[in-house]
C-alpha cells in the first residue's frame, strides 16, 4: 500500500480548461504528485460526439493507469457526463473523480435566485445535466446557455483581447443586470470570470466545480488509504497531445494565472 500511496494522480481535460481544476486539487492536496494531460489536439470535447469523447477519455485513462496512476480526475464537465460511469465500471479498484456544473452549491446559496448556467452544448444536452437541474433547481430560475466555440477561443490564450469579451457578450449579454449567479459549467470558463463579470455586472456570484472536486478526491484517497504521507510539496507535470513548447508554455501560464 505504501508504494501505491506514492503514485501520482492523473488529471485530464480536452485542453487548458482542466488546469482550473488542477489548481484546486493542488491547493487541497499539496503533497500529492499530479500529472495533467490536456488533449488540445482534439479540443474542444463539447463539440464532439459522445462516442468520440468516450473513446478519447478511455485512451487517456488507460495510458495514465499503465504509467502507475493511483487515481484519476476527469477535469472536464463533458467528459465526466459522457464517460465517468463507463470508466468506473471498467476500473472499479481505481478512484475516478469527475466534475459537474456547480448548480447544487449555487442553488443552496441562492435558493430563490436567477442562475445562469454557461456550458458546452454536449453538457447541456445530456440527461445527467437535466437530472441535476431537476434535483437542485428547486425554486430557482435556471437559465441554460450553450456557448459553442468559447472553450476553443480560450484555448488560444490572449484572454484580454476585445474579441473574447464580445464573444461572451453575444452569449450572455441579454442577461446583463438580471441574474444573481453564474455557474461556470465548463472548466475553461473560470479563466474568463472577470470578462463575464464585465458583461453581466460586478454583483454576479460565480460558482464552479473545482473546489468540490478537490474535496471529493481527498475523501476518496483517504477512504482507500492512498493519501500521500510525505512532507514535501508534490510535483506537477504537464503533457499535451499538442506536444509543442508553445502549448506546454501556455499550460504553465494558465496554471500561474490570477483568476
Amino acid at each position: 500500500m505504501g508504494e501505491k500511496r506514492d503514485g501520482f494522480v492523473g488529471v485530464f481535460d480536452s485542453g487548458v480548461g482542466g488546469i482550473s481544476v488542477l489548481r484546486s486539487l493542488v491547493a487541497e492536496l499539496p503533497h500529492e504528485d499530479f500529472r495533467f494531460f490536456g488533449d488540445s489536439a482534439n479540443a474542444p470535447y463539447g463539440e464532439k460526439t459522445e462516442a468520440q469523447v468516450l473513446d478519447l477519455s478511455r485512451s487517456i485513462v488507460e495510458r495514465f493507469l499503465a504509467d502507475g496512476a493511483k487515481a484519476i480526475v476527469i477535469a472536464c464537465n463533458t467528459a465526466t457526463s459522457v464517460s465517468a460511469a463507463t470508466l468506473r465500471a471498467a476500473h472499479p479498484d481505481v478512484p475516478i473523480v469527475g466534475i459537474e456544473p456547480a448548480l447544487k452549491p449555487a442553488a443552496r446559496a441562492l435558493p430563490h435566485g436567477r442562475i445562469l448556467v454557461m456550458a458546452t452544448e454536449v453538457t447541456l444536452r445530456l440527461d445527467k445535466y437535466h437530472e441535476l437541474a431537476r434535483a437542485w433547481g428547486g425554486e430557482c430560475e435556471v437559465i441554460s446557455v450553450p456557448c459553442p466555440g468559447l472553450a476553443a477561443r480560450i484555448e488560444r490564450g490572449e484572454l484580454d483581447a476585445p474579441d473574447l469579451t464580445e464573444m461572451i457578450r453575444g452569449f450572455v449579454g441579454e442577461y446583463a443586470g438580471s441574474v444573481d449567479a453564474v455557474v461556470l459549467g465548463c472548466t475553461h470558463y473560470p479563466f474568463v470570470r472577470s470578462q463575464i463579470a464585465k458583461v453581466l455586472g460586478s454583483n454576479v456570484r460565480f460558482f464552479d466545480g473545482g473546489a468540490g472536486t478537490a474535496r471529493q478526491l481527498r475523501a476518496r484517497l483517504d477512504a482507500e488509504g492512498l493519501l500521500a504521507l510525505r512532507e514535501r510539496t508534490g510535483h506537477v507535470e504537464f503533457a499535451s497531445s499538442l506536444d509543442t513548447p508553445g502549448e506546454l508554455g501556455l499550460y504553465r501560464r494558465f496554471f500561474a494565472l490570477r483568476i
